[in-house]
């Protein structure tokens, strides 16, 4: 049995910093992290449940008995709890034993900064420390020049899960495995980028990953942290981006993840009108609370940081700028100067888009963003939302259905082909020529790239 210790890799500032909503790197300090105290090697574990009356850490290193480990709240007000744990190794599974006055009062849930999760339907984050040595620099010092708006960009995009299977086993290839497939299929195509659906940890297979609960984990479902690092390395060998699809939209509700994490509206917005999307049946995060900004800003930053990424496509944009989002009259609130602008979205996504470009000034954030919702690409010391380019959905759709039809009428259509030039200078877009049409049937593209 492994008995907690008092143990703190917290300051002051970064306490600070968390509770302002700029700590911008917490990932490094809450979640779990090997380490020695008192002369013993183990883990040291911290979370965010403010709510809570008491948490324990249960797992392989103590028999999943949720009283040997409890954790210790902060004196701060912080609503984060701590502790070392001793025996703690890398590889145990864990989770946080939460006891509240909220809800059902004890919760059992998966650590939100796991580096990696078992794999599903199995639902425990994995205590992971595995250091990379990455030879990638060659592509790193010069992708800027790759990212640049003024270079030229194709995108092929993929959803691991079906991209290519190992017919000899009946299973989706592993990372270690794509990264010999991918890159030269990839450069026998011309493609100069690769677009990853999202690769963060989910429970849902159907969702495609867009359903995420653990948002700093890649899914283990093909290997571990390192080797989706390997795949990276191997794309930027062969002179090839990576880009992320990223999901600060929405996340799902079970039962292990960020939903009611305490018993109480942790990381979702409390009021239902702004914390529940109707239409995918998940939570909203609650951008108005500063811990919450951390969290979110920080995830972005650890795939630039820790995966070497070279952009993040964001995806349903649209749904966090406007409050009547998929929502009748009666259904939604106006914002304090009675228009439909989430407030709190827009200031957030200014604040993730000035500390991305801050950080890493050579990669881009990309918008999956449908409305017409002015300045969406210009920098945010202009008025505007600051990402570096839009997707352009309407001339996804406007070209998709002029080659749906006959070609004997495309003729009658031209318009369709045309019209996006009426706004095609007023932001930074990317031309996709399909995301998800297939899948619904409604068109027969089975990739989407993107040329710039």
């Amino acid at each position: 049995m492994s008995a907690s210790k008092p143990y703190s890799l917290l300051t002051d500032f970064d306490i600070e910093l968390f509770k302002a909503g700029k700590h911008f790197r917490i990932y490094e300090k809450l979640g779990a992290h090997i380490a020695a105290h008192d002369g013993e090697d183990g883990c040291y574990f911290a979370v965010f449940a403010p709510a809570a009356t008491s948490v324990s850490v249960i797992g392989d290193f103590n028999a999943w008995n949720n009283t040997d480990a409890p954790l210790f709240v902060r004196w701060d007000g912080s609503g984060i709890w701590e502790g070392f744990v001793p025996n703690a190794k890398k590889g145990m599974r864990y989770k946080f034993a939460i006891q509240s006055d909220f809800g059902k009062g004890y919760f059992e849930k998966s650590d939100p900064f796991g580096r990696y999760w078992e794999t599903p339907p199995n639902t425990a984050t994995i205590i992971w420390d595995e250091p990379f040595s990455w030879k990638d620099s060659k592509w790193m010092k010069g992708r800027a020049k790759k990212n640049s708006h003024d270079a030229p960009m194709s995108v092929y995009e993929l959803h691991a899960g079906s991209w290519k299977w190992n017919s000899n086993e009946n299973r989706p290839l592993t990372w270690r495995e794509m990264a010999v497939e991918l890159p030269a299929y990839i450069k026998e195509l011309g493609f100069t980028h690769v677009e990853f659906m999202p690769v963060m940890e989910f429970p849902y297979d159907p969702s495609w990953g867009y359903q995420l609960v653990g948002y700093f984990a890649p899914t283990s479902r093909f290997g571990n942290p390192e080797d989706f690092k390997f795949l990276v390395e191997a794309l930027h060998k062969a002179d090839i981006g990576v880009i992320l699809d990223w999901v600060p939209s929405h996340f799902p509700a079970d039962d292990h993840g960020l939903g009611q994490f305490d018993g109480s509206c942790v990381f979702e917005h409390p009021d239902p009108r702004k914390g529940y999307h109707q239409d995918w049946k998940s939570l909203i995060f609650n951008y108005g609370r500063p811990e919450i900004r951390s969290f979110l800003i920080s995830n972005a930053l650890f795939w630039l940081d820790q995966f070497h990424a070279d952009g993040l496509r964001v995806d349903a944009v649209a749904s966090m700028l406007y409050l009547d989002y998929s929502r009748e009259d009666g259904e939604w609130e106006p914002n304090e100067f009675g228009g439909r602008e989430n407030l709190d979205a827009i200031s957030f996504i200014k604040d993730l888009n000035t500390a991305v470009y801050s950080n890493y000034p050579d990669v881009q954030t990309i918008a999956e963003e449908s409305t017409a919702f002015p300045q969406v690409t210009s920098p945010v010391s202009s008025g505007g939302l600051g990402f570096g380019m839009k997707w352009m959905m309407g001339w996804m759709h406007d070209s998709l259905q002029f080659f749906s039809r006959d070609p004997i009428h495309r003729k009658f259509h031209q318009n369709e082909i045309t019209f996006s030039l009426a706004y095609v200078f007023t932001e930074n877009f990317m031309l996709p020529i399909s995301h998800d049409e297939v899948v619904y049937g409604k068109n027969l593209q089975t990739c989407a790239c993107f040329m710039h």
